[in-house]
């Protein structure tokens, strides 16, 4: 399957913690085990320089899921780029937005809403409640997913009911979150999932990974994804008479 991973380089990502959990790059890490399951990846690094622009319509023509985690950029990225993005959800590409990606921009526009949450950043546990066990995406993980270490998001989440609730995190201060949702726009669907803070090995854990590849089978387009904008047309008169 073709997927293209849309992420961003900041200046946490240099730091002592998160290079002790990603000596290789958290960037390198995801896209890692998705090649390792036989996907073909295309990644676009993001940063302060730049407006993401890289992720051009050519890409997207020949992408059937992109994966979008970002953080400190989401207001640079081009308005175009955000158009594009949407109109091919709409078309049937996939789309799993990650962590922080709750605030980016194709998010925001696919939902109609912010994406406001609460968060705190302490390096405390999540516990990530499977609430539908026959759900694809939640496909061999048992009860739970347990996160030693994580960015607190918590409630209320500033999203419209999602189509399909999968999983619900519980973190040591109680706070909840709904972390792992189904929402379909047009041919497309969209599945968020919550955990990835980018200093935490968070993408090591093996469910976190079965999750994700599950998620990127689960919004696959199950046709070509449509070449051309759907637009209204004008039918003068019936092709024949019944």
């Amino acid at each position: 399957m073709r997927v293209t991973i849309f992420t961003e380089h900041n200046a946490s990502m240099d730091g002592e913690e998160a290079l002790k959990s990603y000596p290789e790059g958290m960037n390198a890490c995801l896209k890692s085990f998705i090649e390792e399951a036989g996907h073909d990846v295309t990644m676009i690094v993001h940063d302060k320089d730049d407006d993401g622009s890289a992720l051009t319509e050519e890409i997207l023509k020949n992408t059937d899921v992109l994966l979008w985690w970002g953080h400190w950029y989401h207001g640079s990225v081009n308005p175009s780029v955000v158009e594009t993005v949407v109109d091919y959800v709409n078309r049937g590409m996939g789309f799993v937005p990650l962590h922080s990606a709750h605030e980016s921009r194709p998010m925001q526009r696919l939902l109609g809403t912010s994406g406001a949450l609460a968060w705190r950043e302490m390096g405390e546990n999540e516990r990530v409640w499977v609430i539908e066990p026959a759900h694809p995406v939640a496909k061999g993980l048992g009860k739970y997913i347990d996160i030693p270490h994580e960015e607190m998001y918590g409630e209320q989440f500033s999203i419209p009911a999602p189509d399909e609730l999968v999983f619900i995190s519980w973190f040591r201060g109680g706070e909840v979150m709904r972390s792992g949702c189904v929402f379909k726009r047009g041919y497309g669907k969209i599945f968020y999932f919550r955990p990835g803070h980018e200093t935490l090995p968070t993408y090591k854990i093996k469910d976190v990974q079965t999750v994700i590849l599950n998620a990127i089978d689960y919004v696959a387009p199950s046709f070509k994804v449509l070449d051309e904008k759907i637009k209204s047309v004008h039918v003068p008169e019936p092709p024949e008479k019944i």
